[in-house]
């Protein structure tokens, strides 16, 4: 155990000034599981996720314990996968990554355990990383000359939120949610049109045939703030919805999707730009799976090019929860000296959104 961990901290010191840095990393966090080996923090050499999405759709939603019994199933099939597709073997790895939150407990200490036990086999550098982060830096590999300072709009299934990223390792946040997530209220909105899992990409579709014809009672979306609240939104809608189906009345799906999305994105949308232009950032980047929803992506891109702000989203792939951009953020921990991790480590559900290293 000593002799390891001497190892493991010397060889954390050295990659600093490594030319090339090969990590391989691990994201377990809710329903993927996901196995990637990224290059210098940008290049993914291999990207590995298995999905659990047609296991839980039966269930309309995640169930932890579940997600933990596929995550031990599929994960040691992903690490070799991923090997086999980057054309390399363990020798050729520098460090090991690992996501240990926030997200569900058992399913993080699935790939907390393998990644501790991987890093202490080949005796490499282990590297815990905020699931939070690695959303950020997917943007990082889907472009390739995104640098700090930027804005970031982080719209996950956990998180909701408006950050300041001074540098790689300075993320400040600026405002949040007060109550439920902005990837966690689509789900349940879907759920209650009876749409199946996930929720998000069925809105979207359903909306895109619907129409903005329905004023939803109840909306509280924190005026003269940049904080978020969505459990009013999903509460009058779930009110709309029974309310119609207990009268007989008939609910159209695709209108009270559209209708429901027009109004969230407003609100994303509406705050993100009220806090460029006050603070005059003109660097706008999004991160998170409900970055891939096209009326979200289709409103920053005109309102964007209208005021002037750059604006980066993440590739497709990349919204989702995967590992590359685990591997990406584990390169930026290392190269601030901050992440590296010993067998003690355990997952956590919750983790702070702020990052700093300033002393």
């Amino acid at each position: 155990m000593a002799d390891y961990l001497e190892i493991a901290k010397e060889k954390f010191s050295s990659l600093r000034s490594k030319k090339d840095v090969v990590i391989l990393a691990v994201e377990s966090s809710c329903d993927e599981t996901a196995v990637a080996i990224v290059k210098n923090g940008r290049e993914v050499l291999a990207n590995i996720v298995a999905s659990q999405i047609e296991i839980h759709k039966r269930f309309g939603g995640v169930v932890p314990e579940v997600a933990s019994r596929n995550h031990i199933l599929a994960i040691s099939n992903c690490y070799h996968e991923a090997l086999k597709e980057a054309n390399l073997t363990a020798n050729d790895l520098d460090a090991v990554a690992v996501t240990y939150g926030a997200g569900l407990m058992g399913a993080l200490l699935v790939g907390v355990n393998f990644a501790k036990a991987l890093s202490y086999a080949l005796k490499l550098p282990l590297i815990a990383v905020s699931h939070v982060h690695g959303h950020i830096s997917a943007n990082y590999i889907s472009h390739k000359d995104l640098t700090p300072p930027f804005t970031c709009l982080m719209v996950s299934g956990g998180h909701t939120a408006l950050l300041n990223v001074e540098d790689y390792c300075e993320i400040n946040l600026i405002g949040s949610t007060v109550d439920d997530s902005v990837g966690e209220c689509f789900d349940k909105v879907a759920r209650v049109l009876g749409l199946s899992y996930p929720g998000g990409p069925n809105i979207d579709r359903c909306a895109k045939l619907g129409k903005n014809n329905i004023e939803f009672l109840n909306h509280t979306p924190l005026k003269n703030t940049y904080n978020f609240s969505f459990s009013g939104i999903k509460t009058a809608v779930v009110n709309f919805v029974h309310n119609r189906l207990q009268r007989g009345a008939e609910v159209d799906v695709n209108d009270v999707a559209c209708s429901f999305q027009e109004l969230v994105t407003d609100d994303l949308v509406e705050k993100t730009m009220r806090f460029l232009l006050e603070s005059g950032s003109k660097k706008l980047v999004v991160a998170g799976g409900v970055g891939a929803n096209s009326r979200l992506r289709e409103k920053l891109e005109k309102v964007c090019h209208e005021f002037g702000v750059e604006l980066y989203l993440p590739d497709l792939k990349f919204c989702t929860d995967n590992a590359g951009m685990i591997g990406s953020m584990a390169y930026y921990y290392m190269k601030s000296g901050i992440g590296l991790a010993d067998l003690t480590l355990s997952a956590k559900p919750n983790v702070d959104i702020s990052l700093s290293v300033k002393k």
